[in-house]
């Protein structure tokens, strides 16, 4: 179990958990998850990680086919600026390592933001927490458990 997976347990969140074998030769890992799992892009979200210019880190969860529009990210949380934020301050933040990371459990409570495209579908797949893990939930569900806003952040 990952502190994810607790955390949906505990809060008594439907879900359920998929494992595929992870290939370390796939650059992107979301991909991997969707090409494993048989699953449209479109359906799996990835969680990437933002400084904003006031040196918060924040949470920015998009679709695995889509790019992170930085200054949507920035507006969607009141700040000027957004850049990816340092691995090292990922890890030691959420408490995931990187390809692995999950918007669920994280160990420090950032502000998140969730691309409005989640609602279209009745669930959506997230990291579980380590590499080939991904749990299948509603988005309304994410939102409730990270906290989260919808904003249109991906291009």
């Amino acid at each position: 179990m990952t502190p994810a997976i607790n955390l949906l347990k505990k809060a008594k969140i439907g879900h359920q958990v998929h494992e595929y074998s992870h290939d370390a030769q796939y650059e992107s890992y979301g991909l991997e998850a969707a090409e494993k799992l048989n699953i449209a892009a479109e359906r799996v979200f990835k969680t990437l990680v933002v400084k904003l210019d006031n040196g918060q880190l924040a949470v920015g969860i998009l679709p695995v086919n889509q790019m992170l529009n930085m200054k949507a990210m920035a507006k969607a949380l009141n700040a000027k600026k957004a850049e990816m934020a340092d691995k090292i301050d990922v890890q030691r933040s959420t408490g995931y390592v990187l390809g692995g990371v999950s918007p669920l459990a994280q160990k420090k409570h950032l502000k998140t933001v969730i691309e409005p495209s989640a609602q279209r579908y009745d669930s959506i797949f997230v990291s579980g927490g380590r590499r080939g893990l991904e749990i299948e939930l509603a988005a309304i569900d994410l939102a409730k458990a990270t906290q989260g806003q919808f904003f249109n952040i991906g291009v």
